[in-house]
């Protein structure tokens, strides 16, 4: 009897497989995916020489003006953030393993007493869930699919960290120049107080016209504070996105927005690359797969559960031992497995559904982004070949005059200003630009930026540092 058993328990674990966990298994189909959609690196800290290596370049590029490219690659490789995001993998590996075991043998024992005291009885049983078995191939596809599930979605929390760490990084040199606009108007305002004051002590104008200029200076002044907290706090969004603490918040950057390309990239095929590219598809794809895979479960097995196949053993009082095979099987009388092949159904539609629909957004916002790209590209490309050489010419031109005293002096600086307020509309376009740049490449990676992102109905900085106070 004994041998008997033990022969049942051996052909379980036989059945069940070997297997054991390996942990970062899938990181390299992150990281190829990554490196392909974007170029950069990323790197899974494990307590290796890598780790030291990873930190050395960091060093290294905080040690120079960063740029956009290089603020996302410290994002992607000192952000712990992404760090407890790659252990989903680690999860979901876990649940794959789970899912090639077979359920434990159940052992039970029973001990009878003869009323007449002259024996004792024995009952022993061991007993596996057989449907666990011929589940097994189709629970094992389905976890499959779920851990490569698991990986795409890795990659779009990377994606997704690089776009965000790119487009704070725009924002914050865009409010780094408007800071220094802010301070330019600041000056001017302040020159033209000063000259204010002097002519009315010189009985050349009025009272009003001083308490005028005071309080476009003064404004000024509450100006330049605003634009310096903005500029602050971007940085500060900036150090939490890369990672950075302590003296590591010390970097500098390039603090002038990239200048615009002399033409805008062909925008041909654009909705077939994102739709190709799409990691929501892809996603969706594993869901459809998973629905698959669970109906193909349940619609031969759902009824089922709870059937168990084994050895039973009993020693009756007498002292015999009769040793045979136990079967435990439900009677399908209400319960079929109707309800789970309906929920199986019914998720596979709705992943359907779902994967249709997207694909339709993902063509809508190609479209959107791709738009908003155009208009803001020609927008900038127009303040920076018409109206900034315009204000210029008009300030050489007020300057002409008011050095023959044909004009006054305020004239001159409120030339200036608007001069000043030109070059801070700039700067608020070329921002847009290539935050739609951002938004648009990013979609075509793989994933979608939020529409109103797409739409650029959010504007960070959207006021110029004006100065004029109407005039």
């Amino acid at each position: 009897m004994r041998s008997i058993v033990l022969a049942s328990i051996a052909l379980s674990a036989s059945l069940s497989g070997c297997a054991s966990m390996n942990p970062g298994m899938g990181f390299d189909d992150v990281e190829k995916s990554v490196s392909e959609r974007s170029g950069a690196r990323i790197h899974w800290n494990n307590g290796s020489q890598a780790d030291a290596e990873v930190k050395a370049s960091v060093e290294a590029m905080l040690s120079n003006d960063l740029t956009a490219d290089e603020a996302v690659q410290i994002a992607l490789l000192n952000n712990r953030n992404l760090q407890a995001i790659y252990e989903e993998l680690n999860l979901a590996q876990s649940d794959l393993v789970q899912a090639g075991l077979l359920r434990n043998p159940i052992f039970s024992g029973e001990v009878r007493f003869a009323t007449s005291g002259d024996g004792t009885g024995v009952a022993l049983d061991v007993a596996q869930d057989f449907v666990s078995l011929l589940w097994l191939p189709l629970r094992k596809g389905r976890a499959e699919a779920a851990f490569e599930g698991a990986k795409i979605r890795v990659t779009a929390a990377v994606l997704d960290a690089a776009f965000e760490t790119q487009v704070a990084f725009y924002d914050y040199q865009a409010s780094e120049q408007a800071r220094e606009m802010r301070a330019t108007v600041l000056e001017a305002m302040e020159a033209s107080y000063d000259l204010a004051k002097h002519l009315r002590e010189a009985g050349n104008n009025r009272e009003l016209d001083v308490f005028n200029e005071r309080a476009l200076y003064e404004q000024s002044k509450l100006d330049l504070a605003a634009a310096e907290a903005v500029a602050l706090n971007l940085r500060e969004r900036l150090n939490a996105l890369m990672g950075l603490w302590g003296p590591q918040t010390q970097w500098c950057a390039a603090t002038r927005l990239p200048d615009l390309p002399e033409q805008e990239a062909a925008t041909d095929g654009m909705e077939r690359k994102a739709i190709e590219a799409s990691l929501d598809l892809s996603l969706l794809r594993r869901e459809m797969e998973i629905a698959v895979r669970t109906v193909g479960i349940a619609t031969p097995l759902g009824w089922l559960d709870d059937a168990d196949v084994g050895v039973a053993a009993d020693r009756e009082v007498e002292g015999d031992w009769s040793v045979g095979p136990s079967l435990s099987l439900p009677i399908p009388l209400f319960d079929q497995g109707q309800a789970a092949v309906g929920r199986g159904r019914a998720q596979l539609r709705q992943a359907t559904e779902r994967y249709i629909a997207r694909a339709i957004e993902i063509r809508s916002r190609v479209r959107a982004a791709q738009s908003t790209v155009l208009s803001t590209y020609g927008r900038a490309r127009y303040y920076q070949q018409i109206i900034l050489p315009l204000r210029q010419r008009i300030l050489e031109e007020t300057q002409l005059h008011y050095n023959a005293m044909q004009v006054s002096a305020f004239e001159l600086l409120q030339a200036k200003r608007d001069q000043i307020n030109a070059g801070a509309d700039y700067i608020s376009t070329l921002r847009d630009y290539w935050k739609a740049r951002a938004i648009l490449d990013q979609t075509l990676r793989g994933r979608m930026s939020p529409f109103e992102q797409s739409q650029m109905t959010i504007n960070f900085l959207s006021s110029s540092p004006r100065g004029d106070g109407g005039h």
